[in-house]
């Protein structure tokens, strides 16, 4: 029996799709309604749009903001757009037999997202209005001085133009995806297109005059346009950007795979590289966006206006003035982990100890040091790690191949399929094989999305085995981005748990029989579904019961149905979600006799929160778990993910803390509510402020001293 068939269970497919009627956008679940994902990952991203608007956010980061905003509406197009249009040409039966109504949904989605780029506009324009109150401008074309524009001229014709290349035959092929393009305009319904290189050129160009002027590169070739067409008469030029389909993972959102199946083979083949979007200036004279659309064969849905620049993603690389430091955020620099960073031993300090890290307030040069001890440690024989993202370059891969040179057994897990990354972990798997490493690549139908190393050594003929369980991956770049928890530990039966984990990677165990851990798709499900229904007896015993949980997203049907009840029985359950939620609070004059509201924040800051932490009051005897999995169906049933309970009373202590804090943010939080207004938390006169993300760095600086 192939692994994947274990993850089925009698999970009830439900209709998210067949009330689209209704805004929000709800779902069924039983006898209660659930929130559509995709909607309501929009609400999600005017939680980053309105931290770009929010004039407490320093003005240089709210440029970061409008930066996350533009990637994410990016990558939703490539993916969920991508697999609604996709699935608008399925077979009507097969479409039926999944409850699809894709083109419904397809025309609220769009409807929203124009609302949105309206407001991402008017945000961009009053962030640029506030810039130049400090002498910083983004000059346009009609604004340069005859120096700025000989200053254009020059750096066009030195650095720029043998980047730039004009594109006469205009088909659907032509254009990359993500690629910016200028069309030239020469009258009716003839046009060229030019390249914009921001591979190899800034977005962003200094330019000459008094205070800190710029100038997009986009309208730097503007200026010269008519040197790259001298014989031909020009109306006009507008910039353009064409997003395409990712690949198709119809099984991460349905569970009968055999429709799946059927959906495919109609498909003729998973579609990728398609045009989803055509974002266009909006500006474009209807002749010209007619023979676009005509020329890319594209439908009215893949048209999308938007202002006079896209890629607005480049304000991640926006230049930072000198002497402006008062603009950003001030500098948190990582803290020294109190033991793992001044330590001579690592083993010996995990032998004594688990050991909790956090990113990013703690150096990530602990997990670096982790594998590099194990590299380089004679009495290490053996290094088993699973790889979801592998930075191009670090010390982490430094180290791998550092363990392979000193002739350690090396077997790593590379994930074939994490989306946007996959080329990159393929390259890399095949440098560790020819340094030989034993590397496996995915399963069928199941993506491996957890975060674990195992390492194992001899001491005087004793085996030692000391594990790493995390909620983010190995990569130095993003641990200094996302919020994250990791737990060392040499305790007996969670290394061998591990052990027998990595052992079904390596296809030598079917089933995990593991006392400790919980395993996606083996034992999450069934152990959280057990957690749930025993605070449900508590309640009804007249005992205090409570659910506290974190994550990044909440979308599996039976696991909002167990907490439904759970509310229904008594149970106080608080929930922090970063992302998309898809169950739907009560409102108060809406609850039951003896029914405990659910309460719902969701905290957009400084650094992405991508930690997972699941709490359960266990009749005052606290059960704690940590790791990779969110609440949504694939990551129960169709991945590999690994979450660790929480032992050690110190650690369990310091979690539980963390977790207090951001349950108590009253100025970054948001309350996730039915109508997905994105209200802050309301703030009790003389209850002091909490940031959770400063109030976090604090809370582990004290314990420093």
């Amino acid at each position: 029996m192939p692994l994947y068939a274990i993850a089925w269970n009698d999970s009830l497919n439900v209709d998210f799709n067949s009330v689209l009627s209704l805004i929000p956008i709800f779902g069924t679940t039983m006898d209660q309604p659930t929130k559509n994902r995709d909607v309501n990952w929009l609400y999600f991203n005017e939680r980053v749009l309105l931290e770009a608007s929010n004039t407490a956010t320093p003005l240089l980061e709210r440029l970061k903001f409008l930066a996350i905003f533009s990637s994410n509406l990016d990558e939703y197009f490539k993916v969920r757009i991508s697999q609604l249009r996709q699935l608008k040409s399925v077979d009507k039966a097969l479409r039926k037999k999944l409850i699809l109504k894709p083109n419904k949904k397809l025309k609220f989605i769009l409807k929203t997202v124009n609302k949105q780029q309206t407001h991402f506009g008017r945000i961009i324009a009053q962030t640029l209005e506030e810039l130049r109150s400090h002498h910083i401008y983004i000059r346009g074309v009609s604004e340069l001085t005859e120096e700025q524009h000989r200053a254009v001229v020059d750096f066009f014709n030195k650095e720029v133009r043998h980047y730039t290349e004009t594109i006469e035959k205009i088909h659907p092929a032509a254009l990359k995806d993500g690629r910016l393009y200028l069309v030239v305009h020469f009258g009716e319904a003839h046009f060229s297109m030019i390249t914009i290189p921001t591979e190899q050129c800034a977005r962003f160009l200094e330019i000459p005059g008094e205070g800190h002027n710029y100038i997009y590169l986009d309208d730097l070739i503007k200026v010269n346009v008519r040197a790259l067409f001298p014989d031909r008469e020009i109306d006009g030029t507008y910039a353009i950007k064409l997003s395409r389909d990712a690949e198709l993972y119809l099984e991460d959102d349905y569970e009968n795979l055999e429709l799946v199946e059927k959906i495919y083979q109609s498909l003729g083949k998973r579609k990728s590289g398609q045009p989803t979007r055509l974002l266009y200036d909006n500006k474009m004279p209807d002749t010209l966006l007619l023979a676009l659309k005509e020329q890319l064969d594209l439908g009215d849905v893949d048209m999308i206006p938007g202002g006079e620049y896209h890629n607005l993603s480049d304000f991640f690389g926006f230049p930072i003035p000198p002497g402006l430091t008062h603009l950003q955020y001030p500098p948190k620099p990582p803290l020294p982990h109190p033991t793992l960073s001044h330590t001579t031993d690592i083993f010996q300090s995990i032998l004594e100890k688990d050991q909790l890290v956090h990113f990013p307030f703690q150096e990530f040069d602990t997990v670096e040091q982790f594998i590099h001890s194990a590299a380089v440690d004679p009495d290490v024989y053996s290094i088993r790690m699973s790889l979801y993202r592998i930075a191009k370059t670090s010390a982490l891969t430094d180290s791998i191949l550092k363990a392979l040179e000193n002739k350690k057994e090396v077997v790593l897990f590379v994930e074939a399929q994490a989306r946007f990354d996959e080329a990159n972990n393929i390259k890399w798997g095949r440098v560790f094989e020819d340094k030989g490493a034993r590397v496996l690549y995915s399963i069928p139908n199941i993506k491996v999305h957890s975060k674990i190393a195992l390492v194992e050594r001899t001491v005087k003929n004793e085996l030692q085995r000391f594990a790493y369980i995390g909620t983010g991956n190995f990569n130095a770049k993003t641990a200094k981005l996302y919020c994250d928890h990791g737990l060392f530990t040499a305790h007996r039966q969670i290394t061998n748990d591990l052990f027998q984990v990595f052992e079904v990677l390596e296809r030598k165990l079917i089933l995990p029989k593991t006392k400790q851990l919980l395993v996606s798709p083996f034992t999450t499900r069934t152990t959280f579904l057990d957690l749930i229904q025993q605070e449900i007896d508590f309640s009804r015993a007249g005992k205090a019961a409570k659910i506290t949980l974190k994550m990044n997203s909440l979308e599996d049907p039976r696991m909002i149905r167990a907490l439904y009840r759970a509310s229904e029985a008594g149970v106080a359950i608080r929930l922090v979600v970063r992302g998309f939620c898809c169950l739907v609070p009560k409102k108060e004059d809406e609850l039951l006799e003896n029914e405990k509201p659910i309460v719902i924040t969701s905290i957009v800051d400084r650094y992405l929160e991508h930690g997972r932490i699941y709490l359960f009051e266990n009749g005052g005897q606290e059960i704690m778990y940590m790791g990779s999995a969110d609440w949504m169906t694939r990551n129960l049933d169709r991945r590999i993910e690994v979450l660790v309970p929480i032992l050690d009373k110190t650690v369990f202590t310091e979690l539980k803390d963390i977790l207090e804090i951001q349950l108590n943010d009253n100025v970054k939080a948001r309350v996730i509510d039915t109508d997905d207004t994105n209200q802050l938390v309301a703030t009790t006169k003389g209850k002091p402020k909490i940031r959770s993300q400063y109030a976090i760095y604090d809370y582990l600086r004290k314990k420093l001293t």
